[in-house]
């Protein structure tokens, strides 16, 4: 892309009306977590910077999380990649190959050196000089490490690109580790799970491009306002969990009845993601919804807790989840009880009354 248009050059081209354009700025600001007050500088943003260059590589992965960021419902991944990002060089979504493909990659690099976002899907193979994973006919560490060094920002996409994945289980035969270590002096915006939400994935790489910076992000890389939550804070069965009221089995009546799934392997309370507000397939639902418990997807080596339907080991903030059972329980059996000795008090009273008069 030789004239680098503003996603508002974008709108205009197409034909497309100033109101649709404003309605797609307050959408992104709500999909950012960003305050209502700050529409205005998304506006302004788009209207002026240069849509950003994203270069999109693949290391050691099964395409998940590309299958997952064609998903997107807020924006739509065909309006992202056609209105407001130059998508330069991504293995799934381009039309070209080979040889003319791996040189527009380098052309592309060189072209923007320092300012393209590198989107990295995959972990890194180490072993062997990182022949289990060839990109372009060459390691894909050394892709990695040349990409990265000239890149504004790098966004690792999934838990195979912030921490190895499943590929990196024990004992771990290809060396294969998140990328984080082989970027150099770049920041990395860790973006986990397996794969991560297509909302999360789309939201993360709006922030670097309209504001050139990186997201506020917490002690682990991660976006703030995607994973400042456990998925049990945000989870619609947690009042089940308040109350002591558990499934025991997937075929039991608490199972029917949406009860808490904590004591079927639920890893809800450890994990931090945005499942229980953005849910997938455009709000629709997530795992715990559907009936399955959260396998903590986006925690390092979640692949080691097996088996995960095993109830986790008692979670200190949470204390003792039999005794909360008990407990509550018991409170509601008092409750009940006290509830049944004032409605016959209040029905004692109101014949009284129906008496006197």
């Amino acid at each position: 892309m030789d004239k680098r248009e503003s996603m508002w050059d974008v709108y205009l081209r197409k034909g497309m009306s100033r109101r649709s354009f404003v309605k797609s700025c307050v959408a992104l600001t709500s999909l950012m977590g960003l305050s209502t007050d700050q529409v205005s500088k998304v506006v302004e943003a788009a209207e002026k910077k240069p849509l950003p260059v994203v270069v999109w590589i693949h290391g050691h992965e099964c395409t998940g999380c590309d299958e997952s960021f064609i998903r997107s419902g807020a924006p739509l991944a065909s309006d992202l990649v056609l209105s407001q990002i130059a998508l330069e060089y991504d293995h799934l979504l381009s039309a070209a190959s080979g040889e003319p493909f791996e040189a527009h990659l380098e052309e592309t690099i060189n072209k923007y050196k320092g300012q393209y976002i590198l989107c990295v899907e995959g972990a890194v193979c180490t072993k062997d000089n990182g022949v289990f994973c060839m990109s372009g006919g060459k390691p894909f560490i050394e892709t990695l490490q040349h990409a990265a060094h000239n890149a504004a920002a790098v966004i690792a996409y999934g838990t195979c690109a912030v921490s190895g994945g499943i590929q990196a289980a024990k004992p771990n035969p290809t060396g294969s580790s998140g990328i984080a270590h082989f970027t150099g002096k770049t920041p990395v915006i860790n973006v986990p799970g397996c794969p991560p939400i297509p909302e999360v994935m789309t939201g993360v790489v709006m922030h670097v491009a309209l504001f050139g910076t990186v997201p506020p992000l917490d002690n682990e890389g991660r976006p703030k306002q995607f994973y400042g939550n456990r998925i049990h804070d945000t989870c619609y069965r947690r009042p089940f969990f308040d109350a002591g009221m558990f499934a025991e089995r997937f075929d039991d009546a608490g199972a029917k009845a949406g009860w808490c799934l904590y004591k079927l392997g639920c890893r809800g309370p450890e994990t931090y993601n945005s499942c229980g507000n953005l849910r997938w397939f455009q709000g629709m639902s997530y795992p715990i919804q559907s009936g399955a418990p959260c396998i903590g997807c986006s925690n390092a080596h979640f692949w080691e807790e097996d088996p995960m339907t095993t109830r986790m080991p008692e979670y200190g903030p949470l204390g003792n989840v039999d005794k909360i059972g008990a407990a509550m329980a018991v409170g509601t059996a008092a409750g009940v009880a006290v509830h049944g000795a004032m409605s016959v008090i209040q029905k004692q009273k109101r014949e009284a009354e129906e008496h006197k008069e």
